[in-house]
């Protein structure tokens, strides 16, 4: 059983900055790519980062320069630096990993539950 828990979501102005956390826990042998996705009301979920086991990022063009996506790989948490701000930004925001649990062969994709981040204008 693997679980992804979120944390670090809110409500904050214009401008301001957020830190999202994402730990992975339970039977966990290796992870791959971890990420953020986000999804706003009436849109499709959409990437807004990922990163490599050995640390290569790639980011949503409309987030560049503003968010840094980084991972703490002896504590299977993964981070969401959120900077400058916009309310366009505002949606839920939900990690996911790919997953290699002890004595498996194969990487499963994992979601945790989401978190809720709004940007007041």
């Amino acid at each position: 059983q693997v679980q992804l828990v979120e944390s670090g979501g809110g409500l904050v102005q214009a401008g301001g900055s957020l830190r999202l956390s994402c730990a992975a826990s339970g039977s966990i042998f290796s992870i791959n790519v971890m990420a953020w996705y986000r999804q706003a009301p009436g849109k499709q979920r959409e990437l807004v980062a990922q990163i490599t086991s050995g640390g290569s990022t790639n980011y949503k063009d409309t987030v560049k320069g503003r968010f840094t996506i980084s991972r703490d790989n002896a504590k299977n948490t993964v981070y969401l630096q959120m900077s400058s701000l916009k309310p366009e930004d505002t949606a839920v925001y939900s990690c996911y990993g790919e997953i290699m649990h002890y004595r498996g062969v194969s990487f499963y994709g994992y979601w945790g539950q989401g978190t809720q981040v709004t940007v007041s204008s």
